[in-house]
């Protein structure tokens, strides 16, 4: 399988409306952010549409759908109600996600392989409206195995153990871990995304890993921009990501 000349770079939006939803108004416009975004040279947009809304409505999602250009990459879980939206949407990539409302974001991966009865009826009915799928999981091999079993277009691994790695040896270890799930993920034949934590400070040796097909970043691209501006942190992002 032939590694793509840099990974793409998809830009989570989600903070953008978290910031809107802090004072109940309509501004910043995640939507705007979009545009911004894709101006920057971002290759997607991501968003997650969860149950309860804390961020990401129902208008964004319709909105999204209608302006953006790039790909559109909707995180959600498995939950059947957001089930019927993504298929009534289309977006162009789903990625499952686990999801507790206690959470301030996504903390690790979806258990594929406890819940695979649950995973692949979803699996099935989104790529049946012609969207990807992708599950967002740790990088532990049986996990990346259950995704492929379960008819997965591709894998989001969770970047989480190397961005909170204490020292050299344990990042040494997590980028191992993360290379392990790469090659089972390109031995099933799907495609490796990656994302969790990942900053300007730390993306260059994650990057550095051969087979990451894309990584999706948010909240250190959305608070670079607070001071750069959203064309600019994107721009920044993907020259760290393309630097050999």
């Amino acid at each position: 399988m032939g590694w793509p000349a840099m990974p793409r770079l998809g830009v989570n939006i989600d903070h953008v409306a978290t910031v809107r939803q802090a004072r109940r108004t309509y501004e910043p416009d995640p939507v705007w952010a979009a545009a911004e975004a894709q101006l920057g040279g971002a290759d997607g947009i991501t968003f997650h549409l969860r149950e309860d809304r804390r961020h990401i409505n129902d208008r964004d999602a319709r909105l999204l759908k209608e302006t953006v250009t790039c790909k559109l990459n909707m995180e959600m879980s498995i939950n059947r109600a957001i089930v019927a939206i993504a298929r009534q949407l289309e977006p162009d990539q789903c990625t499952l996600v686990p999801e507790r409302r206690e959470e301030l974001t996504t903390e690790g991966g979806l258990d594929v392989v406890r819940l695979a009865r649950r995973v692949r009826p979803v699996v099935e009915a989104l790529r049946g409206k012609g969207i990807e799928v992708s599950a967002f999981i740790e990088p532990i091999p049986d996990q990346v195995q259950a995704a492929a079993d379960a008819s997965c277009d591709a894998v989001e691994l969770w970047t989480g153990e190397y961005a909170h790695a204490k020292g050299p040896r344990a990042m040494r270890a997590a980028l191992k871990h993360l290379d392990t799930a790469i090659e089972v993920g390109h031995s099933r034949g799907i495609l490796v995304h990656g994302g969790h934590g990942l900053t300007y400070t730390n993306i260059k040796p994650v990057a550095a890993l051969m087979g990451f097909e894309e990584f999706n970043i948010g909240h250190s691209i959305i608070a670079r921009a607070v001071f750069v501006g959203l064309r600019k942190a994107v721009r920044e992002m993907k020259a760290l990501i393309g630097d050999d």
